[in-house]
């Protein structure tokens, strides 16, 4: 009987090809990107444009290097101030380079939800593909992380916390439109670690202890102190190419009390009311 001989590395390259991360991302350094974003924050719509441009660092490591403009609020465009304009995010999704948190307080406020919006997504994908857990349809894994995350600009927004594990499953790889979808649900921790000053933030707002606070620096030297919990559910869809993020949805749920205080601490309060906050953003890659 004749045997067929394979080529010792053809057979690696095959395993290898087999067995890669459906989420890796493969950089090519120069590569410009576009991306649309559209926002309903509580009735307020926005639209933005993120223009990125893919750099190799001094250590060999790739960042995409982002900037921002084209802003539409409510329908109407708005001029952002210089600073925000050139203004520019770092983002990652190679996993050798070490991620950065944005200075929020250097651009406009209508800007921080979108720049921390799309670090969540890049969050997600880089949490999920180093996890090497997702590799096939189906595939799920929860992450324990509770470290809070913080939207604070030390002007306007004193405190702002959320705390969150993760949950992840590979949704759906299609090999004939050579996408990946990944699923990412922000879930509240066990035990969450966001700092809750006054014993009335305590009380859990619903099912679960509250994980999410928010304290704010009214124009009257008041506070308006929020407390509750946060849940995300964001879907990402990449190229099986090369990684890239395609798109991305994200339905974010806030249900909180909130007291107007006359202290930081949140000791010297009025009566409660409850509050929900709902937040439904949209990415798109300009093709």
């Amino acid at each position: 009987m004749m045997k067929l001989l394979i080529p010792f590395w053809t057979v690696i390259a095959v395993f290898a090809a087999y067995v890669t991360n459906p989420l890796a991302r493969h950089y090519q350094e120069g590569q410009k990107i576009t991306y649309h974003m559209k926002g309903v924050n509580e009735g307020w719509h926005y639209e933005v444009q993120a223009n990125g441009v893919v750099k190799k660092d001094s250590d060999g490591t790739f960042f995409e290097e982002v900037g921002w403009s084209n802003m539409i609020f409510q329908g109407k465009p708005v001029a952002l101030p210089s600073s925000s304009e050139s203004f520019r995010q770092i983002l990652t999704l190679d996993p050798n380079h070490k991620p950065s948190f944005p200075n929020i307080a250097q651009v406009d406020p209508r800007l921080v939800g979108p720049l921390t919006d799309m670090l969540t997504f890049y969050v997600d994908v880089s949490l999920a593909e180093k996890s090497g857990k997702l590799m096939e349809a189906g595939d799920h894994f929860y992450l324990k992380r509770g470290n809070p995350a913080s939207w604070a600009d030390g002007a306007h927004v004193l405190v702002g916390e959320s705390s969150i594990d993760f949950d992840f499953t590979l949704k759906n790889i299609d090999r004939s439109k050579k996408t990946v979808t990944l699923l990412a649900r922000h879930v509240p921790p066990e035990k969450p670690q966001v700092r809750l000053a006054a014993d009335w933030m305590q009380k859990p707002v619903t099912d679960t202890p509250n994980n999410w606070v928010q304290i704010q620096k009214t124009h009257d030297a008041k506070y308006t102190v929020s407390v509750g919990k946060e849940t995300f559910t964001d879907e990402i869809v990449l190229s099986l190419a090369d990684g890239k993020i395609l798109s991305a949805t994200m339905d974010n749920l806030v249900e909180t009390v909130e007291r107007e205080c006359s202290d930081q601490a949140a000791t010297q309060c009025g009566d409660p009311s409850r509050h929900t906050i709902r937040r439904q953003i949209e990415v798109s890659l300009d093709k």
